[in-house]
């Protein structure tokens, strides 16, 4: 969103406590922004919002509820295609330790086969805890994690993936703790419906379609377990504090089939 005062575009804007504006760094101060709000009462201190995912327990500064058009800024699609195309090479990486059920197979279709794995996944992911967010009013935009993408293309080389190369940031005022928890398990539960569409290509006569079908499957299911940890600040802990129930229906499910296409 952009600036009150200036117009710059700002991912984390700092709100104002007595005109209630969204300001920049630079202009987050009352004096910076030449602020139109009675300074001489008493501020009213606006409380953090509880966030979808943060990468700690505290959230960043409050931003005003979403409007209807500019539904993704440039910054944000820029990150979304970035974090997809690294996270679509370090599935590629990893896959060259496992080989595939077909023949031969080359590099190239390999690399086909990842990112078309991982595109619907990740990207719908994100885009449900966005749209979830949104629902409810809140502002919501994906943002690369630079150093997730890094750990991401690391881990790959050993056949284990830390699938965090970004997070959707939510941010609103009072989110309840079932609101949280929606946004949260939205992501996991879309990786399920993409792993469904995914399922039918198994059966599939050519080998490129049946491994297609086979590592869409599984890259999926490994997306919504992974974010299903109930560790900070990945979804599971959300949705943990939400409904441990509901925490442990999509769980325990998505841990089998796990190994079961992991060792099966």
């Amino acid at each position: 969103m952009n600036c009150d005062f200036c117009g710059r575009e700002e991912s984390l804007p700092f709100v104002c406590n007595y005109c209630g504006g969204a300001f920049c760094a630079d202009h987050r101060l009352p004096e910076a922004h030449q602020c139109r709000g009675d300074l001489t009462q008493k501020r009213t201190v606006i409380a953090p919002p509880t966030t979808t995912f943060t990468w700690s327990e505290s959230s960043s500064p409050v931003a005003p509820a979403v409007k209807s058009g500019n539904a993704f800024s440039p910054v944000e699609v820029r990150d979304i295609v970035v974090a997809y195309l690294g996270l679509g090479l370090a599935f590629f990486i990893a896959l060259q330790r496992n080989p595939f059920s077909g023949a031969s197979i080359s590099l190239v279709e390999v690399l086909g086969i990842s990112l078309i794995a991982v595109g619907p996944g990740f990207v719908l992911h994100e885009l449900s805890h966005k749209f979830t967010a949104r629902r409810y009013g809140y502002w919501a935009e994906f943002r690369m994690w630079p150093l997730g993408l890094v750990l991401a293309l690391v881990t790959s080389a050993f056949g284990f993936i830390f699938a965090a190369p970004g997070a959707t940031y939510i941010s609103g005022v009072n989110i309840t703790k079932q609101e949280n928890g929606r946004i949260s398990i939205a992501g996991p539960l879309t990786n399920v419906a993409v792993a469904l569409v995914f399922f039918p290509l198994l059966v599939s006569s050519g080998s490129f379609w049946r491994d297609l079908g086979s590592y869409g499957v599984f890259i999926n299911i490994w997306l919504a377990l992974f974010n299903m940890l109930p560790i900070m600040p990945l979804d599971g802990a959300k949705v943990f504090a939400w409904s441990k129930s509901r925490w442990v229906l999509l769980f325990v499910p998505l841990a089998i089939a796990f190994l079961y296409f992991a060792f099966g």
